[in-house]
């Protein structure tokens, strides 16, 4: 039981580094249009960029079912026994 605390402990501060670490990357907002650029579409947030969030959330959603799988085939080999 003791071992499950700690690789939780370990993934827990892992994930907390990784999403500051992608909170103190965030892009400066874009410069103003010039005159006469004809519209006024600069919308903020629409170019902001999700790919470290879906790696995040990808590798999380990995680590969920890795214990799930592992704990099926757990339960599987005592009922065998």
């Amino acid at each position: 039981m003791k071992k499950y605390l700690t690789i939780l402990k370990v993934c827990l501060v892992l994930t907390l580094f990784f999403s500051i670490h992608t909170v103190s990357l965030a892009q400066p907002p874009p410069p103003p249009p010039s005159i006469g650029h004809g519209g006024t579409t600069n919308v903020p947030g629409a170019g902001a960029p999700i790919g470290e969030g879906m790696f995040l959330l990808i590798g999380l959603a990995g680590f969920y079912g890795g214990k799930k799988v592992y704990d099926l085939r757990r339960t599987l080999k005592a009922k065998e026994l």
